[in-house]
């Protein structure tokens, strides 16, 4: 069954539909056998019985659609293995002693820069720490006794130690070079149709708000706010969109970091200034850099944090209507942006209520319709041509999303009857405040 199929049900219409995964994973959408996992996993660990205490851990973080957990028991102990993006982590565990480790790269020749680096990210890291074994792999390691070793401790050992291995093999090799990867066979290519047009797409779309931004009609100087909103609505649509890994993928993450840093002493024009110029330099990257970065992953550990609905409705309020005043000005370039801002900070920041993350990414299936085209998915709720919408075609994705989750949130009617067609930001307007009017009470 494909990702698509197994968000919007196995209709006739969506059957066909391109098996391709969008934006970050979560490890909050659990099935309710991985929590009763997780509460065996305390009770046998307070038991003192250490080893099914950690298979029930492994039960917790197993997730069967991606296939992201193994183990196998033994006199010995229990060896276990699980996948972090790029990253193969793996670990044994007897009734004394828990090690759990993660190859990032092999050094072929040794520099001290390097070594340096992985020194100082030793004083960031809580759990785990970068070493070198004997083969001159750098390897991010996490020991411990089992009697310290509670599935709370472990849980956030293991994601820290996974998260820093996948973030850190890309960005060494490109940096520093003279290293070679590893551990990387579970690795899934991508077809060249796909990473082609989100090579195309990553192009397109920079050039296109740098066109808006350093020429269009709206002085980036004097409305600092409106270009800063079309320049982040860029950076998370890409990270949505693309899923790139890598080098591309930390320029995004750390336009955001830079962006919203709370010592910050740039001011709004400096900081929209420094994201042109990262925008800039992935601008000077070749197809054959982004493709590398490009491939299909299994992943265990989420790096967003789960909200409530309430947080969304919030965001709304808040910002939504700050695109009436470019709106009503003719500046309509800067007002699509913020429902595009709202939708895509959202999907980069949090780990949203399912039917939000499909109601999300069902609004970038109708304005972002050209790309999706080019990927081969049907129908198209805006044709890309005209700018026509499929009115009939969103009501009905719209309704099949909520039946699908009515069983958890029996409130969830969405009032499509508010719903504008008659251009793209009327409708994203509109579609916006429908999503902050759902009613997401859950049953359970």
């Amino acid at each position: 069954m494909s990702f698509f199929e197994r968000w919007f049900g196995n209709s006739t219409e969506e059957s066909a539909q391109p098996d391709i995964r969008f934006g970050r994973y979560s490890d909050s959408y659990k099935d309710t056998h991985c929590y009763d996992a997780w509460d065996l996993a305390l009770e046998e660990f307070e038991r003192g019985k250490y080893l099914a205490a950690y298979e029930q851990f492994l039960f917790f973080l197993r997730d069967e659609a991606e296939d992201n957990v193994v183990w196998e028991k033994s006199d010995q102990g229990l060896a276990f293995e699980l996948f972090q993006g790029s990253k193969r982590v793996v670990g044994w565990a007897t009734r004394q002693r828990l090690r759990v480790e993660a190859r990032v790269a092999r050094v072929t020749e040794p520099r001290p820069e390097l070594l340096r680096r992985l020194v100082e990210q030793n004083y960031s890291l809580k759990f785990s720490r970068y070493s070198l074994d004997p083969d001159n792999h750098i390897v991010v390691v996490f020991d411990t006794d089992t009697v310290d070793a509670s599935p709370y401790k472990l849980y956030y050992a293991l994601k820290e130690l996974a998260t820093q291995a996948d973030k850190q093999d890309d960005l060494l090799l490109e940096e520093f070079g003279h290293m070679e990867s590893v551990d990387s066979s579970h690795l899934g290519s991508l077809p060249e149709t796909e990473t082609g047009a989100k090579h195309h797409y990553i192009v397109s779309q920079i050039r296109a708000a740098l066109q808006e931004a350093l020429d269009g009609p709206l002085n980036r100087n004097e409305y600092p706010s409106g270009i800063a909103c079309l320049l982040l609505a860029l950076v998370y649509r890409l990270d949505y969109l693309t899923k790139p890994e890598g080098f591309t993928m930390e320029t995004l993450e750390r336009i955001h970091r830079r962006f919203y840093a709370k010592d910050s002493a740039m001011t709004l024009v400096q900081k929209n200034e420094m994201v042109i110029g990262e925008l800039q330099k992935l601008l000077e990257r070749s197809e054959k850099e982004y493709s590398r970065e490009m491939y299909a992953v299994k992943t265990t550990f989420g790096i967003t944090a789960p909200v409530t609905h309430d947080r969304i409705a919030h965001l709304i309020d808040a910002e939504l209507h700050q695109m009436d005043w470019y709106r009503e000005n003719g500046y309509y370039r800067i007002a699509e942006a913020y429902p595009h801002y709202i939708v895509g900070y959202s999907l980069f920041v949090y780990a949203v209520p399912q039917p939000d993350r499909e109601f999300f990414h069902l609004f970038y299936r109708v304005t972002e319709s050209a790309y999706f085209r080019e990927l081969g998915f049907k129908p198209d709720y805006c044709d890309p041509d005209t700018g026509r919408l499929n009115s009939k075609a969103i009501r009905k994705a719209i309704d099949q999303i909520a039946k699908k989750h009515r069983t958890r949130y029996p409130q969830l009617r969405p009032q499509i009857s508010t719903l504008s067609f008659d251009n793209l930001l009327d409708f994203s307007r509109t579609y916006l405040l429908m999503i902050r009017d759902l009613d997401l009470t859950r049953m359970d």
